[in-house]
């Protein structure tokens, strides 16, 4: 297996290189140079495997023997596994009236990024220990990212950590889960802007190719090529617990932000899995219009939202999403990024828009208010708690059982964090709830991290402490 930029000149990566690889060269994201297919009969033997069991057949698909020996490559999932607090890892909550909940937030930080980041944060030190390299992984969250890469990498010897947070547009508690870590090789931003506005400087930092090399640069984000390969564990496994016959469609709600995670659902749907998808956002509906109009096009401002995670009006993964759609149009996909990044605003060609529609069947925007009557709803109904952000896929469930009380659609929600993380919703919904203890603890942990202030140069800071790092490693 080998993997190329998805703007066309960076191309022959082995699986190591491109787990390294934050922005191409090029500027592109990376995918594989071909999609593994995975037939009927063998995907249907798979329907009784556990996730970790599926994990590992779908995993060396991606990833060749002579990168990671089969026992190697076993041991990593094992151990990235190891810290979720349930042993199904992502166990399906089946509802009345249809409604099926997939929680993916059973891992150490709460959030559905654990679930690829667990792996990333065992396969990093898997290379680095065998080359004795240090590497300086920068990270931009808009909420769970940031914790979910930091609890991946905390203390690890070849890794140093520098993460950007939109200060005050996270929950207390997600932006507590970052701050209250000390180990060394972990250095937290808080950054006055929008996820958006701290992608911006991270984005320039990678573009500097010479800065990049000099200084072993990489993210894990959901621009690393790893989290997308190992995120697609989930919709496969979600299909099989849905339709284990393998005989029909099955519809995954996805609440989306930066399409990271539907990203992944695409792809296990070009490898052969009977998957449609309905993107539920907030009112930062970037992908929502995109979808429906063919229109990528930025918004004037972020609006905050009760659901901050998906508060972004850059939806980087749409450039991997158009690639896989026009079956690898490195000229094309180019040609659109760059009229969108000089611009901030490109049309789809109409072919583009319609097969994306195809994959894509619906879309779904909720407000606030909307949020919170379905938090509520389900609480009152089911006496079950939903995140603000998985609010938004189940609102959408709850809109077409309006629809149609009769349907019988195979539909399952990505639940996409632990609602203990989002106290502030809890409120809001005037939802009754008791601080789970383990928050309790980060309230009365210490902190540290630093400011990045709207009148500094966010990209002058960045760079320096990158500089720093390296200056004190190479005192050691």
């Amino acid at each position: 297996m080998k993997y190329k930029s998805t703007r066309g000149d960076v191309t022959g990566q082995t699986f190591e290189e491109a787990l390294f690889t934050g922005y191409a060269a090029d500027g592109g994201l990376i995918l594989p140079e071909t999609i593994p297919k995975i037939d009927a009969k063998e995907l249907k033997s798979w329907a009784k495997l556990s996730y970790v069991e599926l994990a590992k057949k779908i995993v060396p698909l991606f990833v060749g023997e002579d990168e990671i020996p089969t026992s190697d490559l076993s041991d990593i999932i094992d151990k990235a596994f190891s810290r979720f607090s349930v042993p199904e890892v992502s166990p399906i909550k089946r509802l009345p009236d249809g409604l099926n909940v997939m929680e993916l937030f059973h891992g150490p930080t709460w959030s559905f990024k654990d679930m690829a980041l667990s792996c990333v944060g065992q396969f990093i030190p898997y290379f680095l220990s065998k080359r004795r390299k240090h590497f300086n992984i920068i990270v931009g969250t808009s909420g769970d990212t940031g914790s979910s890469a930091i609890e991946a990498v905390r203390g690890q010897k070849w890794i140093d950590i520098v993460v950007l947070l939109p200060k005050g547009r996270c929950s207390q508690i997600q932006e507590l889960q970052m701050t209250t870590v000390i180990e060394d090789n972990v250095h937290v931003y808080r950054v006055d802007g929008s996820s958006d506005d701290l992608d911006a400087p991270i984005k320039l930092c990678f573009r500097d190719n010479a800065f990049t090399k000099r200084h072993n640069l990489s993210s894990i984000n959901s621009i690393n090529w790893a989290r997308i390969m190992v995120q697609t564990v989930h919709y496969i496994y979600a299909y099989l617990q849905m339709c284990p016959s393998c005989d029909k469609v099955v519809q995954v709600v996805v609440p989306t932000g930066a399409l990271g995670n539907i990203t992944s659902g695409i792809l296990a749907r070009e490898m052969g899995v009977q998957l449609e998808f309905v993107c539920a956002v907030t009112q930062n509906d970037v992908v929502a219009r995109t979808i429906q109009t063919g229109n990528y096009a930025i918004a004037d401002h972020v609006i905050e939202t009760l659901a901050p995670a998906m508060d972004i009006q850059i939806p980087y993964n749409m450039e991997r999403i158009w690639y896989v759609l026009t079956g690898g149009d490195c000229k094309l996909i180019k040609k659109l990024m760059t009229e969108f990044e000089e611009t901030g605003n490109v049309m789809v060609p109409k072919e583009i828009t319609e097969a994306l529609q195809k994959v894509v069947v619906d879309t779904f925007v909720a407000t606030d208010d909307v949020i919170r009557r379905t938090m509520k709803r389900t609480w009152e109904a089911h006496e079950y708690l939903v995140c603000p952000h998985t609010a938004t896929g189940v609102a959408y469930h709850y809109q077409q059982l309006q629809k149609n009380p009769e349907e019988k659609k195979a539909r399952i929600i990505i639940a996409t964090a632990s609602v203990i993380k989002f106290e502030e919703a809890l409120q809001s919904a005037a939802i009754p709830f008791t601080r789970d203890p383990r928050v309790s603890k980060l309230f009365e942990s210490k902190q540290r991290y630093k400011d990045m202030n709207k009148e500094d140069n966010w990209l002058e800071m960045l760079q320096e402490k990158i500089e720093d790092i390296d200056r004190n490693r190479a005192k050691e």
